[in-house]
């Protein structure tokens, strides 16, 4: 099943597709130019006539495919159409050019080239094997006379060795062709996959940015105020002795104060990053205290499985333990709501480098699309219902704040692995992942029940 064009893609095949009908025309063109040239300064025989009469289909051609371009539908189908055309009309050039006394067959890599570049790896294959075919085919019939030399007495006798010689030269100089252009169309795809990952992530700093003034002013403004709504409502709950309806409308004032004061601080944390004090940590334990918050507060509850390693090994890591709390709650949080069922969740430290400590967290999910992958670490971007979008870009920030890398791969009800990579190379940080205790039946598991 053929992959769906991203709009990108799409707006790149058909700048693709038009500049291989120009370079056509051009090519043709220089063809002409060359043969009136020969025509009228030499006394060497062209069969002239012809020769425009494929010139012209190429222009007619060429007209014909300016016309679907600008239709701009089935454009894998055009390009196809197109090559394969050329290398019709190419090898009726070859014929009567003299097959493999004339010099036309060289044009058969200008189609292998543009079957690269406006199509893909198998295309350049399948258009070097065509041209092969068809020059094979061609100069073995004409060898043989099956077909005769569309100038005879022009035609000089080849040894079948030399046809033979030139034939494997010129089937080696397709493939060769091929697979140097996809070598070259591959890193340039590469190149361009990096270059548009890299304006991602400037597009995502540059919001960064206009969030952290944002919310760096409103924060200040509102958080004062708001801690002293807060302790007021405390105490008139104390001091009034209320119950019933009017209790539990004083408990949930002072819960959703909470939950906007922890709002602020994550847009404080996002806007205006205070200076961490590092030190050696403890992930495994961090991330347990996480858990355990998580349960007290009923969102990490008998439904959820939670499973791997983080209790078997001791992840001592030289950072802030308030950022890795902060990175834990985020990330584990957003695992919990994609599993509004409930589900498995794993969580694994791994060394597999001496430079660098992996954290793989794994959920079982509803997934994600490409949309939401892309947009994940965006301020203000939630895949979930009334969420603040907040959570990811912290994450985001609080790993550029240790140069480590953070991948996510998800697909649509299937989870989401989310790993984080980071690196030793500071002070404090050696090789610092040590298995405390032998995993007894190769994985930990932690049942929140």
């Amino acid at each position: 099943m053929q992959k769906r064009l991203e709009p990108e893609e799409i707006d790149t095949r058909k700048k693709n597709i038009l500049w291989l009908i120009l370079l056509r025309l051009i090519i043709v063109t220089s063809l002409v130019v060359s043969a009136v040239i020969i025509q009228y300064s030499t006394a060497v025989f062209l069969p002239i006539n012809p020769f425009y009469y494929l010139v012209l289909s190429f222009y007619i051609l060429s007209f014909l495919y300016f016309i679907f371009y600008i239709w701009g539908k089935y454009l894998n189908i055009q390009a196809y159409f197109q090559i394969f055309f050329d290398l019709l009309l190419i090898t009726a050039l070859v014929y009567i050019s003299g097959g493999l006394q004339g010099s036309f067959y060289f044009l058969y890599i200008f189609e292998i080239i543009a079957a690269s570049i406006v199509l893909s790896k198998r295309a350049a294959y399948l258009t070097a094997a065509l041209s092969a075919i068809l020059f094979g085919y061609l100069v073995v019939l004409m060898y043989r006379r099956i077909i005769p030399s569309f100038a005879p007495e022009e035609t000089l006798e080849i040894s079948l060795g030399i046809v033979i010689n030139n034939i494997f030269i010129a089937w080696s100089a397709f493939f060769l062709v091929a697979f140097l252009m996809n070598y070259l169309t591959g890193s340039l795809q590469k190149t361009r996959d990096e270059l548009r990952l890299t304006q991602k992530e400037l597009e995502v700093k540059k919001r960064l940015a206009v969030a952290g003034e944002v919310s760096a002013h409103l924060a200040h403004e509102i958080r004062n105020p708001l801690a002293a709504i807060s302790g007021s409502v405390q105490i008139l709950k104390d001091e009034l002795g209320l119950r019933g309806e009017q209790k539990d409308l004083m408990n949930i004032i002072v819960k959703e104060s909470g939950r906007v004061s922890r709002s602020i601080e994550q847009f404080l944390n996002l806007a205006s990053p205070v200076k961490q004090a590092f030190s050696s940590v403890d992930l495994s334990a961090i991330l347990e205290e996480t858990l355990v918050l998580l349960q007290s507060s009923h969102e990490l509850n008998g439904d959820f499985r939670v499973e791997g390693n983080f209790r078997s090994v001791n992840a001592r890591y030289f950072g802030s333990s308030s950022q890795f709390k902060q990175l834990f709650w985020n990330i584990i949080k957003n695992s919990i709501r994609a599993m509004p069922d409930g589900g498995t969740m794993t969580v694994d430290f791994n060394q597999e480098k001496k430079d660098k400590i992996q954290i793989r967290i794994a959920d079982t999910g509803k997934g994600m699309t490409e949309e939401e992958k892309e947009r994940i670490f965006e301020p203000f971007y939630s895949g979930f219902e009334g969420g603040q979008g907040i959570g990811m870009a912290v994450v985001h920030r609080i790993i550029d704040d240790y140069k480590g890398e953070i991948k996510i791969d998800s697909e649509p009800n299937k989870g989401t692995e989310v790993i984080i990579t980071l690196p030793l190379g500071v002070p404090g940080n050696s090789r610092i992942l040590k298995s405390v205790k032998k995993k007894k039946n190769g994985k930990n598991t932690h049942n929140r029940r």
